[in-house]
């Protein structure tokens, strides 16, 4: 007997981030509005789903935004099939676009659905090539000393690679910055990227790059758009990946397809959730391009989907996880919450997403329809 969608709930839950602020090119970041999805199927079943934009500046997202679009999509999802295709027509068809809001029913979804059947989400993708799912640690921007500093712990820890955060600031200032991290992990076999997060011109891009050609490292989303990204591509003495940028899966298509970039960073909630982002994976497997399996931020639901998702990458093509658990307190569930060790995540052993989250957290819900 099929399962269909009885009851939708949606908490509103503060993340603060710690030891902050978190500082990028656009801005600091000192606590996130996280958005989750609890969703009970007509056999009592429940899966979670969550969301969470990098504030309002980082994307075409926000969190007020989130909650409104899964209100206004809510009522269409009642008596749906809990697949994740069907989810998704009845979605699209109730709200054009806002797929990081969509994002967090598909994750719900595929939870309850993996409950249902006794497997993880991991196994509903395609299979799981690894149990232990590389991760990556994404530093801040800060001096260059204290750059090289952080690259040097998170190699003492087993990180197979690292990013640094640039832009906003005077491009000789980021290259000392690079120069410094490069120094801590040269020799390590550690994986160097450098990510603007569409912080530069073109011109800071060519720049950068020509000042460190004997660095081997990715450039990772350095400016705005996507024409000054095609204008940079044959000019860049480094690999270029593309972030903010990748909006959906036909744009995906258009850059893998042209060789447009040479690797993507990729955010679960961006492409519209699993559904969508094991498309984009297929298609960079073939193509052969890399990518991670990231999101902006959020708790340990978002977490566990972008485990379960990198859990089943090609290991050549997978350029890591990035979670935002070492920048936050506590967990949603004290038993399975997920954790970065030895710079590598475990994939969770239960079924669905192998998240069972402690509800009385997150207050009284802001909607149930």
């Amino acid at each position: 007997m099929r399962m269909k969608i009885a009851e939708l709930s949606l908490f509103q839950h503060d993340l603060p981030v710690k030891d902050g602020p978190y500082t990028m090119s656009y801005g600091e970041i000192s606590a996130l509005d996280t958005t989750l999805v609890k969703l009970v199927t007509d056999t009592g079943i429940v899966g979670w789903g969550e969301t969470c934009p990098l504030g309002p500046n980082y994307a075409e997202a926000h969190a007020e935004g989130a909650r409104a679009a899964l209100g206004a999509m809510a009522q269409a999802l009642i008596g749906t099939e809990v697949l994740p295709l069907a989810a998704h027509r009845a979605m699209d068809g109730a709200l054009l676009g806002h797929g990081y809001a969509k994002a967090a029913v598909d994750m719900a979804v595929y939870d309850a659905l993996g409950k249902s059947l006794g497997l993880r989400v991991a196994e509903l993708l395609g299979g799981a090539v690894t149990e232990l799912v590389p991760s990556y640690y994404a530093i801040g921007i800060e001096t260059p000393e204290e750059a090289g500093r952080i690259a040097a712990e998170r190699r003492a820890e087993g990180y197979p690679r690292v990013q640094l955060k640039v832009g906003g600031r005077a491009p000789e200032v980021d290259v000392a910055s690079i120069r410094k991290v490069w120094e801590a992990i040269k020799g390590s076999g550690m994986r160097l990227a450098i990510d603007a997060n569409r912080g530069w011109t073109t011109r800071d891009a060519i720049g950068v790059s020509q000042a460190c050609a004997d660095i081997p490292l990715v450039m990772e989303q350095p400016c705005a758009s996507n024409d000054e990204m095609r204008a940079l591509r044959g000019m860049l003495r480094h690999p270029l990946y593309m972030d903010e940028t990748s909006f959906d899966v036909s744009t995906v298509i258009g850059a893998a397809g042209t060789g447009m970039v040479d690797g993507f960073g990729f955010k679960l909630t961006r492409l519209g959730g699993l559904q969508r982002m094991a498309t984009a994976r297929d298609i960079c497997a073939a193509r052969r391009l890399p990518h991670s399996c990231d999101d902006a931020w959020g708790g340990d639901i978002l977490a566990a989907a972008c485990t379960h998702l990198g859990a089943t990458v090609e290991p050549s093509l997978l350029e890591g996880v990035w979670i935002a658990a070492p920048y936050i307190d506590g967990h949603y569930d004290d038993a399975a919450g997920i954790e970065i060790v030895g710079g590598h995540i475990a994939l969770p052993a239960g079924p669905g997403l192998g998240i069972v989250p402690d509800e009385a957290r997150f207050g009284a819900p802001v909607l149930v329809v």
